[in-house]
């Protein structure tokens, strides 16, 4: 089977680079490595989406699911100094990228640790739970994540999406649409889109 960023233990060797990139108003200097999702720059899609997103309650629970080496919980976590944010990834070296980074940058409202999907999550009532999801592991787990997400959020709690049109935004939606009862498009670009759907 061909590995890929969300396996559990990559076994792509080790090769780490740094880089710094500016996201919601703040510098970052970031490690990433082989075996991550988008190695070498913050892809376009949790670029947009870190743009996007706007936080319903400043002191809130955040999520990061499928946080990789973390550019979406730190961005966040900076941006919003009150709010707590957890941030889980299944890959273990994404978990240990995303701990030295928000060592690297300073940033200690964020909780980091390692699950598959939200199996790992114990926290209930986040305020905000975004993710850029794993569509290459399949339908059937970026729909769990959408699932598990519906049970883990407070009422009047979010969910935010990043996913393009012609890798699964149609069914993204329907499925939103049919656990949240609704889903809007907070913003679409170059073929991304970013869907929100809230939990009344």
């Amino acid at each position: 089977m061909t590995e890929h960023y969300y396996s559990r233990k990559p076994s792509t060797d080790s090769n780490p680079v740094k880089w710094q990139s500016e996201l919601k108003g703040n510098s970052f200097r970031f490690k990433t490595d082989s075996g991550v999702f988008s190695k070498k720059e913050v892809d376009f899609g949790s670029r947009l989406l870190i743009d996007t997103f706007e936080l319903n309650k400043a002191d809130g629970l955040i999520l990061d699911v499928g946080c990789g080496y973390g550019p979406i919980g730190l961005s966040l976590a900076k941006a919003y100094p009150d709010a707590m944010v957890h941030m889980v990834d299944v890959n273990e070296r994404a978990i240990m990228l995303a701990e030295g980074n928000a060592s690297e940058n300073k940033v200690n409202n964020v909780k980091i640790y390692e699950s598959d999907r939200l199996t790992g999550v114990e926290e209930k009532g986040f305020n905000a739970i975004l993710t850029n999801p794993p569509i290459r592991a399949g339908k059937k787990i970026v729909h769990d994540i959408f699932e598990q997400s519906f049970l883990h959020l407070a009422e009047g709690g979010e969910l935010w999406v990043v996913i393009q049109k012609k890798q699964g935004a149609p069914s993204a939606m329907e499925k939103m649409k049919e656990l949240f009862g609704e889903v809007d498009i907070a913003a679409k670009s170059k073929g991304y889109f970013i869907l929100k759907s809230v939990k009344c």
